[in-house]
C-alpha cells in the first residue's frame, strides 16, 4: 500500500517527507502497458515519470494549498512531455508524450533536453478559482547557473526550490517497476518554525550546520536502499542520532493513491455526441468503437450492443426514467 511519512527534526528548522508509492504507481505502469495503441513506457521514462510521481506527492504535501500542484517537464528531445498531478488528497496521476524512440540508457538530458531547450515547471491550480485569478507557474532550466545540464531530476527540484522557495532543499529519488519512493529534507526560516521552542535567535550559522548534517546523511541514501527499505528502517538508519518527531503516517483513503478522471460513462457521453447514426456505423465497420484516456491511458471499447445502449440509456433518462442503481 502506497505511504507518506512526515517529520520534523525537534529543536530545529527541518522538516522532512518520505513517500512510497507501490500499488498506486504499478496502476499508472499497467494502464499505461495495456494500451494497444502505446505499449508501456521505455525503461528510462518509467524511471524518470516515476521519480516525478513521487517528488509531487512529496511537494503536494509540504503546502497548504487547496487546489491540484501539476509537476511538468517539456524539451526537444524523444520525450515530449511528462506530466504529474496531484490533488490535496494526494491523489495523483502520471503521464508522458513521447515523440520519438527512447534509448536504453538514455539519461533526463537526452530525453528532455537534447538542445537545451529543456524546461520543468510546475503550477499551482486553485480548485475554486477567484474572478479573474490564474495559476501560479514557476519554471526553470534543467540546466545549472553555468548552463550545464544537470544529472538527474532531483537536482532539478533542488535548483527549483532554491531559485523560486529560496528554500535548501535535498532530494533522494528512485523508481522501477515495483515503487516509485522519494525522501524530502527542507530548510525552513527560523522565523516562524513551530518546533524550535524559543530558538528563533539561534545563531544562523549554527543553524546551517546543522541542516548541512542531515542533508549529509539523506543524501548518503542509495537507491537501492529507497526501492527496498521500509520507511522505519530507512528514516532509522539515516537520522538514529537525531530526534525526529514523526506524525500519523497517510495511507490508504487518507494517502497517496492513483485516480483519473476518465471513466466509461464519460466515454458514452462522448459517443452521444457523435450522434446515433454516426456512432452505430462507426461502431459496424469497425467492430466497436475504442477511445483511450489521453493521460492514463486506459482504453474503453464499446461493441455495437454497447453502443445501442448508450443512446437507449440516453433516451429513456430524456423521456423521464429513473437510473437502476
Amino acid at each position: 500500500m502506497s505511504e507518506l511519512h512526515k517529520f520534523i527534526f525537534e529543536g530545529l528548522p527541518v522538516r522532512g517527507a518520505l513517500v512510497r508509492l507501490t500499488g498506486a504507481w504499478q496502476e499508472v505502469l499497467q494502464r499505461r502497458a495495456a494500451n494497444t495503441q502505446t505499449g508501456p513506457y521505455p525503461e528510462p521514462v518509467r524511471t524518470v515519470l516515476g521519480e516525478m510521481s513521487a517528488a509531487a506527492v512529496l511537494m503536494q504535501s509540504n503546502i497548504k494549498f487547496d487546489g491540484a500542484l501539476v509537476l511538468q517537464v517539456a524539451g526537444d528531445g524523444p520525450v515530449k512531455v511528462a506530466v504529474v498531478e496531484v490533488q490535496p488528497d494526494f491523489s495523483f496521476r502520471s503521464t508522458a508524450t513521447l515523440a520519438g524512440e527512447v534509448p536504453p540508457l538514455a539519461t533526463l538530458g537526452e530525453m528532455v533536453n537534447q538542445h537545451g531547450s529543456g524546461r520543468c515547471a510546475i503550477t499551482l491550480d486553485p480548485r475554486q478559482r477567484l474572478p479573474g485569478q490564474q495559476p501560479y507557474q514557476g519554471v526553470v532550466p534543467l540546466t545549472d547557473d553555468d548552463g550545464r545540464a544537470l544529472p538527474d531530476f532531483a537536482a532539478v527540484l533542488q535548483q527549483y526550490m532554491l531559485r523560486s522557495e529560496q528554500l535548501q532543499t535535498t532530494l533522494v529519488l528512485a523508481a522501477d517497476d515495483h515503487i516509485a519512493a522519494g525522501l524530502l529534507i527542507q530548510r525552513l526560516p527560523v522565523q516562524g518554525a513551530g518546533n524550535l521552542e524559543g530558538t528563533q535567535q539561534a545563531d544562523a550559522a549554527a543553524m546551517e550546520e546543522h541542516y548541512n548534517r542531515i542533508a549529509t546523511l539523506a543524501s548518503s541514501l542509495k537507491r537501492e536502499e529507497l526501492l527496498t527499505l521500509d520507511a522505519d528502517t530507512v528514516l532509522r538508519r539515516l537520522f538514529w542520532e537525531e530526534t525526529l518527531n514523526r506524525f500519523e503516517p497517510l495511507v490508504g483513503d487518507s494517502g497517496p493513491r492513483f485516480a483519473c478522471s476518465c471513466s466509461r460513462e464519460r466515454v458514452g457521453k462522448m459517443i452521444l455526441g457523435l450522434g446515433q447514426e454516426d456512432a452505430e456505423a462507426l461502431a459496424a465497420e469497425r467492430g466497436h468503437i475504442e477511445v483511450g484516456c489521453e493521460f492514463c491511458g486506459k482504453q474503453y471499447r464499446f461493441d455495437a450492443v454497447d453502443t445501442g445502449e448508450v443512446f437507449t440509456e440516453a433516451a429513456r433518462l430524456g423521456s423521464g426514467g429513473t437510473q437502476a442503481h
